[in-house]
């Protein structure tokens, strides 16, 4: 046993240094890279682009041999690269997220983080509500109360989707509902107040199909869990034109809603 352990050790050292010399001798031409992105034209990024949606196809349908975890990781952080190219995706925009997250999520559907990146990138910034909500509806399938760990967010960005993006307020009720539920299952604080505000907002829908209170509500979501400036400026400009009004105190943003629904 002892021996089969060194032996572990010995390999996983080796993998490790081999990771990091592929990664030194690959240094110098991210470098490049990354200071080539001003003046790459549009049609280069494109093929780029073009290149990595070959790669995604294979890696969709390619044998994972029991490493679906680490290739969902992988392509994540590819995703990430891809979303953060601010100067590429001035050049042409955010239409291909999608595509990421389909290999993701068909890899990994309880990779909890990846639906907040889903939402925000592919119905925000690509302008594909469809798309994103079609893909959580079918990686939701795969999670369950309390897995992974709170799993109710998943609904919760659902919800985001279709009242904000796509107008379906009775689908949004839904997910919403689902929401609270799964997270009334848990005791810990987070966990009850999300149950508590998810309910809150499935009340404000069935009051009001165009409840302001309740997309307010959900554009706050947006706003504590914006993952860049410009999806938190969208979101208090979305709540201020709703009626609502945003306060900065030492605590963070205090949202007062409007007098009337």
């Amino acid at each position: 046993m002892f021996v089969l352990y060194r032996q572990t050790i010995g390999t996983s050292l080796t993998v490790c240094l081999c990771m990091l010399g592929v990664g030194l001798m690959q240094y110098p031409q991210l470098h490049k890279l990354l200071n080539s992105r001003e003046t790459a034209s549009p049609e280069t990024i494109e093929a780029e682009i073009k290149s990595e949606r070959i790669r995604l196809n294979f890696l969709k349908n390619a044998p994972s041999f029991g490493y679906d975890n680490l290739i969902a990781d992988w392509v994540y952080i590819k995703f990430l690269e891809y979303f953060g190219d601010d100067e590429a995706r001035k050049k042409t925009d955010y239409s291909f997220s999608p595509e990421y997250f389909e290999v993701i999520l068909g890899r990994d559907p309880r990779f909890l983080a990846a639906y907040l990146g889903l939402s925000t990138s592919t119905s925000m910034y690509a302008g594909l509500p469809e798309r994103s909500t079609a893909l959580m509806e079918e990686s939701l399938k795969f999670l369950s109360p309390k897995v992974p760990e709170k799993s109710y967010y998943a609904w919760r960005y659902k919800g985001i989707d279709e009242l904000l993006f796509l107008g379906n307020s009775q689908a949004a009720k839904k997910s919403f509902l689902k929401s609270a539920d799964w997270a009334s299952k848990s005791a810990d604080e987070e966990s009850k107040y999300i149950a508590n505000i998810s309910q809150r907002t499935a009340q404000f829908i069935s009051q009001n199909h165009n409840s302001k209170f309740a997309k307010i509500s959900t554009w706050i979501m947006v706003l504590n869990n914006g993952v860049d400036a410009t999806s938190r400026k969208r979101a208090i400009k979305e709540i201020e034109a709703l009626g609502g009004k945003i306060i900065s105190t030492p605590q963070g943003n205090k949202v007062i809603m409007p007098p009337k629904d």
